[in-house]
C-alpha cells in the first residue's frame, strides 16, 4: 500500500528488486578466491546473463552519495544534542551562529562531519526540515534525529534503510540461532481506541529515553567522534524501536 500511495509502480519495484538481488548475489554469495561470474549470479537470481549485465551497469553512485549525506547530517545532529559545548544554560541544543568563535555551526560541522562542506550540511538539514533560521540569523535544531519532515522521497529512503535493518536482524536470527540479535515485540489485539493515545505517548517517551541512553553510550565509542580511540575493524550496529497500530481484522471485532 505504501508503494502504491507514493507512486511506485510494479516495474519500478521490479527494477529495484533486480538490483538488490544482483548486488547480494555478487557480494554475499561469492566463492572464496574466485571472482563472481555473470553466469553464477544469473543462476542464483534466476535472471538471464544479459539482464544481470544490464543491472550491473546501472550507476550506484547516487545511492552511496545519499547514504553518506544522511550519515554526515546525523552525526552533526548527535554532536549538537550530546556535546555540552553546543548546549544552552538549560542543557538543550543551543541556537548557533553560522560562524564566529568556538561555539558556532561551522565548528560543530568540523568536529562531527569531517571535511564535509559546512554550507552543504546546513542546506541538507534545512531541506529536510530538521533545522531553521531564527529571526536573528542563528540556526535552531528542530529534531533530535535525522527524520525528514518534508519530502516523500526522503521519507521513502528512511523506510528502505529501517526496513533493511529489521529484515537483516530477522534473517540473522533464522539462519544463526546460535548467535541471535535482540528481537522482541509486545502486541495485544483487543485494545479500545481510547487507550491508544496514551500507549503511543508512553512508547514514544520511554523509547526515546532508551535510544538517547544508547546514543550516549555509542557516541562515546564511535571513532568518527573520537578518532584516537583504539580498536580494530569497522562495524555498524544499532537498535531500532517502532510503534504500530491498526484495526483488528479477525472475527468478532467489536
Amino acid at each position: 500500500m505504501f508503494l502504491l500511495r507514493n507512486g511506485v509502480t510494479y516495474q519500478t519495484f521490479a527494477d529495484i528488486a533486480k538490483r538488490v538481488y544482483v548486488d547480494l548475489a555478487t557480494e554475499k554469495f561469492d566463492i572464496p578466491g574466485r571472482k563472481p561470474s555473470k553466469s553464477r549470479v544469473a543462476i542464483l537470481t534466476g535472471l538471464s546473463r544479459r539482464e544481470v549485465l544490464r543491472v550491473k551497469r546501472l550507476p550506484a553512485q547516487e545511492d552511496l552519495e545519499a547514504l553518506d549525506r544522511i550519515n554526515r547530517a546525523a552525526r552533526v545532529i548527535t554532536g549538537w544534542v550530546r556535546d555540552s559545548r553546543f548546549s544552552d544554560d538549560s542543557g538543550q541544543p543551543a541556537d548557533l551562529p553560522f560562524d564566529g568563535g568556538s561555539v558556532c555551526f561551522l565548528q560543530l560541522v568540523k568536529l562531527y562531519s569531517g571535511d564535509a562542506p559546512v554550507r552543504a550540511v546546513l542546506d541538507e538539514l534545512m531541506r529536510v526540515g530538521v533545522v531553521e533560521r531564527t529571526p536573528d540569523g542563528r540556526i535552531r535544531l528542530l529534531a533530535r534525529g535525522y527524520i525528514p519532515r518534508t519530502g516523500e522521497i526522503d521519507k521513502i529512503g528512511i523506510l528502505g534503510s529501517d526496513t533493511s535493518d529489521l529484515i537483516s536482524t530477522i534473517d540473522n536470527n533464522i539462519c544463526r540461532p546460535d548467535a541471535p540479535f535482540f528481537q522482541r515485540k509486545v502486541c495485544y489485539d483487543n485494545l479500545p481506541s481510547e487507550a491508544l493515545p496514551e500507549l503511543k505517548k508512553l512508547a514514544g517517551e520511554q523509547g526515546q529515553a532508551l535510544l538517547e541512553h544508547l546514543d550516549r553510550w555509542m557516541s562515546a565509542r564511535d571513532r568518527d567522534a573520537n578518532p584516537r580511540l583504539p580498536g580494530t575493524g569497522r562495524k555498524r550496529a544499532g537498535v531500532g524501536i517502532y510503534y504500530f497500530q491498526e484495526d483488528y481484522r479477525g472475527e468478532n471485532n467489536t
